[in-house]
């Protein structure tokens, strides 16, 4: 799962997943602290920047699978990420944090 690293987003984002107690790992990508929406409005969180982000990051050696979920926010996103990223399918999320525990107990690897 993918967020930027606006500290209410962080807390929370993390919190839901804990609260999930499904396993899984949270990328995190610097926006320099701005939120989902005003860091894609400010070009810090779009799919050439997530691309290379999450390629960078060594996620790819750390799950038996090439699935990214994408802030709910981010939708627009998801098929530039599907090009960056070739090979892994790019999962929209759910737009509240508080749906994220339900999604991740549908969620199949």
């Amino acid at each position: 799962m993918l967020t930027c690293n606006f500290s209410l987003t962080y807390f929370i984002v993390s919190g839901e997943m804990e609260t999930s107690r499904v396993p899984c790992y949270l990328l995190i990508k610097d926006t320099e602290g701005l939120s989902v929406m005003t860091a894609w409005a400010a070009g810090k969180f779009g799919a050439d920047t997530i691309g290379k982000f999450v390629k960078n990051s060594g996620i790819a050696g750390k799950v038996n699978h090439r699935k990214l979920i994408i802030p709910g926010y981010a939708s627009m996103e998801s098929g530039g990420l599907e090009e960056e990223l070739s090979g892994w399918e790019i999962m929209v999320g759910p737009r509240e944090a508080a749906h994220i525990p339900a999604y991740l107990k549908q969620f199949k690897p």
